[in-house]
């Protein structure tokens, strides 16, 4: 936003909420949920008491001496009051043995940084004679595996009726406490030698936590019990009911077959452009710097963005499945590293419907997601498919919204437009259903952003001075997800129109929004 931006005054939608937010009984030790408070907008609020998918005051980390209603941390000594008290003795598990070898490769690793960074050291020590060298390596791998043995013999979890506890830590202790009912999502992992020794790792998502917290290492069964029982209760089931519910039934949606996901990779273009503007850079930066430490510089983050959107995609992404489940939209996928994810339907907040050039003769399109979370690192609902099938699996989790009313909808960029942003404003549009907001931009690589209504948490006009003079603005909404969707180069009267239609169609979606809970 420049000088010349702009907020719009809120309209009468935003006066107050539709209803106040549901009290929920305090875990124990935690203080009290503290009202709500409106969404994070400057412009016009939407409108609407936060849900679930919206942080409220209690998510937020809790003023200094009070403790968080999603996470409590403390950091004491081994045998203090605080440990003993979050883990009775003979309670909390430990985790799988193989656990304290997952970082003895570290010093390891760091020792051959040193190697290359001081060659001249690593001569000096060569002097020394071969079995020096190995005691020394010997000596640093033992201590590291030490360590790691020790860290995991402190390492306790425990479920109780109403939070996860995870206790870390050798010399600084502590003790994490999530909240079942904040939990939003729990991906399960499985990196390729974590596959071969039958262990898994799981990965928590907590509202407000800011940060995730990790189990690393479990059993691979012991680990997917686990994730279903924190699941069944993330959902409300009664914990007698949820030790035995075990994992929720799945029907299989979508599999990306190989063939495709090897083409799909190809024609993105991204992967051989770096590549090609790595051998005209890198002979010019070496003839013109004479390093070649200034070189290979160059070339690592360059093949590495080549490498991701290459044999990297295609690795990660390999064997794509999608599945419907009571408890959200299950995503497998990875060849090396298996990754077992699950969507919440009332947790995603917004949908990219992307379309590179060269995927539209075939009628190819990405779909990828905003939630409210962590979860779901990537993002990605689907890496390629055809247009049809991404329609069909987003109705599954946003009902009524329809991708082609939706890109029908598209109101292009007025023809001014091109004096702002010149051949590449016919990418630019927006348009609005029943349902949905919808913002188009870009012409090699076209993204359609859909916002339903109900998500839409506030809105702005903003303009840049250049835009003032041809009478143009940028229309932005903000969802539950801290992301924004912006149409861009619209007329200016226009854009000041759809800031309280926009408001007044977020408040009554909200009124029809179906249930955010899981399993429900």
């Amino acid at each position: 936003m420049t000088d010349g931006d702009r907020d719009e005054p809120a309209t009468g939608a935003d006066a107050a909420p539709d209803a106040p937010p549901t009290p929920e009984t305090p875990a124990p030790s935690e203080a009290p949920a503290s009202p709500a408070s409106p969404g994070p907008g400057t412009s016009a609020g939407a409108g609407a008491a936060p849900g679930p998918d919206k942080p409220t005051a209690a998510d937020k980390p809790a003023a200094a001496g009070e403790p968080s209603q999603a996470v409590a941390e403390a950091v004491a000594d081994p045998g203090t009051a605080v440990a003993e008290e979050a883990f009775p003795a003979g309670q909390g598990k430990r985790l799988h043995p193989v656990t304290p070898w997952r970082r003895a490769w570290a010093p390891l690793a760091g020792l051959a940084a040193l190697a290359l960074q001081d060659p001249q050291r690593v001569r000096a020590l060569a002097e020394l004679g071969a079995a020096p060298l190995l005691g020394i390596l010997a000596a640093v791998l033992l201590a590291a595996v030490l360590y790691g043995f020790l860290s995991w013999r402190v390492t306790r979890f425990l479920v109780t009726d109403t939070e996860l506890r995870i206790r870390t830590g050798l010399l600084f202790r502590r003790s994490a406490h999530l909240r079942l009912d904040r939990i939003q999502s729990i991906d399960l992992s499985r990196p390729l030698l974590a596959r071969l020794v039958g262990v898994a790792k799981l990965k928590m998502e907590v509202v407000g936590a800011g940060s995730s917290d990790e189990l690393a290492f479990l059993g691979e069964t012991e680990a997917r019990e686990l994730r279903a029982e924190l699941l069944a209760r993330a959902a409300g089931i009664t914990p007698e009911a949820a030790r035995s519910a075990g994992e929720a039934p799945a029907q299989e949606l979508l599999r990306v077959d190989a063939k495709t996901l090897a083409w799909a990779l190809a024609l993105l273009g991204s992967g051989w452009a770096a590549l090609l503007g790595l051998l005209v850079v890198a002979p010019l930066v070496y003839l013109g710097t004479s390093s070649i430490f200034a070189t290979v510089a160059l070339c690592v983050p360059v093949l590495a963005i080549a490498w991701q959107s290459g044999i990297g995609g295609f690795l990660s992404q390999y064997d794509w499945t999608v599945s419907e489940s009571p408890d959200g939209l299950r995503l497998d996928h990875g060849l090396l590293q298996r990754d077992h994810a699950t969507v919440p339907p009332g947790r995603v907040q917004s949908v990219r419907v992307v379309e590179p050039l060269l995927w539209r003769s075939r009628g190819w399109a990405r779909v990828e997601l905003e939630v409210a979370g962590e979860g779901n690192d990537s993002g990605m609902l689907v890496p390629v498919a055809d247009r049809a099938v991404c329609a069909e699996l987003v109705s599954r989790f946003l009902p009524g919204v329809s991708i082609d009313e939706a890109v029908a909808s598209v109101r292009p960029a007025p023809r001014r437009a091109r004096w702002a942003v010149p051949i590449w404003y016919r990418g630019y549009g927006h348009g609005v259903t029943d349902t949905v907001f919808v913002a188009r931009q870009g012409r090699l690589r076209r993204v359609h952003t859909l916002v339903p209504h109900a998500k839409v948490q506030s809105m702005r006009v903003g303009q840049g001075p250049w835009m003032q003079r041809l009478r143009l603005a940028e229309l932005q909404v903000h969802h539950g997800a801290n992301g924004t969707a912006a149409a861009r180069m619209l007329d200016l009267e226009y854009a000041e129109g759809e800031i309280a239609a926009q408001a007044e169609r977020s408040r009554l979606g909200r009124r029809s929004a179906g249930p955010e809970r899981w399993l429900t």
